[in-house]
């Protein structure tokens, strides 16, 4: 649990992971680990992947992209909007096919998806050349 006083440990950081959230948090320390366990399945985060990167998506072509079944991406679907990194619209006006449902990525969605997972794997080009000791005389 945070507290008041942040006791810190040598590298500045606070002692308590609880304490990095500011004081009038939106989300709990748990909710944004659910965000990030969240897009540990592949197909979660290749759904937020390409809403992400290519906006807004209906189910059909999300099943389309991905070539998933219907009953398999509503479940993760469900689950990326169940911690808030997708959210469920409808667009207002009928079309022939009726109400138009879409997904599109929230703020936290794209914020979890290119400042953690994307930027960790842009960083292996780095992190290969810090410790590629064919390049070092």
């Amino acid at each position: 649990m945070a507290t008041n006083e942040t006791e810190t440990v040598d590298s500045g950081v606070p002692e308590d992971p609880e304490d990095l959230l500011p004081e009038e948090s939106v989300l709990t320390l748990e909710e944004y680990l659910e965000m990030h366990a969240a897009i540990g399945h592949r197909t979660r985060y290749e759904v937020l992947y390409r809403l992400v990167h290519s906006g807004a998506m209906s189910p059909k072509e999300l099943e389309h992209a991905l070539d998933i079944d219907d009953s398999t991406l509503h479940y993760h679907l469900n689950k990326l909007v169940d911690v808030g990194l997708i959210e469920k619209r409808q667009r207002t006006e009928r079309g022939e096919d009726g109400l138009h449902t879409y997904y599109r990525a929230t703020v936290f969605g794209e914020v979890t998806l290119t400042e953690g997972v994307d930027e960790l794997i842009r960083g292996e080009r780095e992190f290969d050349a810090l410790y590629d000791s064919s390049e070092r005389s």
